[in-house]
């Protein structure tokens, strides 16, 4: 019988979670072993010298943040006026007319 344990011991080998972090600063030598990476997350900036493996603090840098969404977001609007609706540009909006999401309003 085979038994799957979440949370258990991570392969040897795998990648570290700081190569796609958005926090992490990484200086890379000539060698392998030439490497130092830095959390901005963590209050002293400490060199981490261990591969990561979970972090609390972890923001892929893989994927846009809510900023960059935000940015390329087209906004639907209508004139009374002349009454027509169409798409603006978020960013093409005046401050008091765009609405900023919190990182709270994705829960």
């Amino acid at each position: 019988m085979r038994l799957k344990i979440h949370g258990g011991t991570v392969a040897d080998g795998a990648a570290s979670l700081c190569t796609t972090c958005r926090s992490a600063t990484i200086i890379r030598g000539a060698r392998l072993s030439n490497e130092i990476i830095s959390c901005g997350k963590r209050v002293v900036r400490d060199e981490i010298t261990f591969s990561v493996t979970s972090c609390t603090g972890y923001s892929d840098r893989r994927r846009p943040s809510l900023y960059d969404l935000e940015d390329i977001a087209w906004v639907l609007r209508s004139d009374a006026r002349t009454k027509k609706i169409g798409f603006v540009r978020a960013r093409d909006l005046k401050a008091a007319e765009r609405h900023i999401l919190d990182d709270d309003d994705w829960a």
